[in-house]
């Protein structure tokens, strides 16, 4: 029997963002990487730091613009390294 749920990474771009920015590692890398190396942000602003990253107002933005959808990758990317996902480029 499936549970019926879809892989991350099929899942909308706006979706995706919105599940990073409630998970408490994002919450960390987001704070560490805006220069708060012991916080923890919440899930409000880890929302803001993506939306800066991104160049964004708003997470649906990533559905339509190709220049934020290339930012989030990038994102994913450096968040996916930092939590030891992928090997990070040197």
């Amino acid at each position: 029997m499936t549970s019926g749920r879809q892989p991350f990474e099929s899942l909308p771009l706006a979706q995706q963002a919105g599940i990073m920015c409630n998970d408490d590692r994002f919450q960390k890398f987001a704070a560490i990487r805006s220069g708060f190396p012991g916080g923890q942000f919440c899930a409000s602003a880890a929302a803001e730091y993506l939306r800066s990253c991104c160049k964004i107002d708003s997470r649906r933005a990533l559905e339509a613009d190709a220049t934020a959808q290339a930012n989030f990758a990038r994102l994913r990317t450096d968040f996916d390294a930092w939590r030891g996902r992928i090997a990070a480029q040197r």
